[in-house]
């Protein structure tokens, strides 16, 4: 098999893949995190209600759902591939997209202190890449998404320890036009 039709069929076997998870998900209710779980996690991902309005988001959901207001993605240290538990949210703000045709995301890609700053920036660069990639495999728009990368720039947390670095490697959903 030549290296294309590998290609095509990998991206079309992770389109299915995350289509069934996020309708898996959709009519779960996530449990509290366990109680041993250490303190450098970073919060977790908020519970998906759906859409409010006749199966249709509206521009007030944004700030209702607890889905949608869940805006950042989270990352491990120098990964960028999508963690399981934000397939759910990505799979609502897809859904957004999808019933709001003139809305409009940036995705701002950001890592934490650590590698230099071009490494960083490439980093904030991939995972700003990889929530957009989730985002047209749940039937977003590329056209509506822009991928925006700040590396270690624009940090949440200043400490150097790794609670606070987990806290710097994410991608932030920020949406320009309702």
């Amino acid at each position: 098999m030549n290296t294309a039709r590998a290609t095509q069929i990998s991206k079309i076997v992770l389109a299915t893949a995350l289509c069934t998870v996020a309708v898996a998900c959709s009519k779960k209710v996530k449990e509290a995190p366990p109680a041993d779980a250490t303190a450098s996690t970073p919060p977790p991902a908020a519970t998906t209600q759906g859409p409010t309005t006749a199966g249709a988001y509206t521009p007030e959901d944004l700030d209702r759902d607890a889905c949608l207001r869940q805006r950042t993605v989270y990352f491990d240290l120098d990964q960028d591939a999508l963690r399981p538990e934000f397939q759910a949210i990505v799979a609502c703000h897809a859904k957004y997209l999808r019933d709001r045709p003139s809305a409009r995301m940036t995705l701002e890609g950001n890592a934490d202190e650590r590698g230099s700053r071009e490494y960083n920036l490439g980093l904030g660069e991939r995972r700003g890449n990889a929530v957009s990639s989730a985002v047209q495999a749940n039937g977003g728009s590329s056209g509506q998404m822009n991928v925006t990368s700040y590396g270690e720039e624009r940090a949440v947390c200043t400490d150097s320890n790794e609670e606070c670095w987990a806290r710097n490697r994410r991608v932030e959903i920020v949406y320009s036009a309702r």
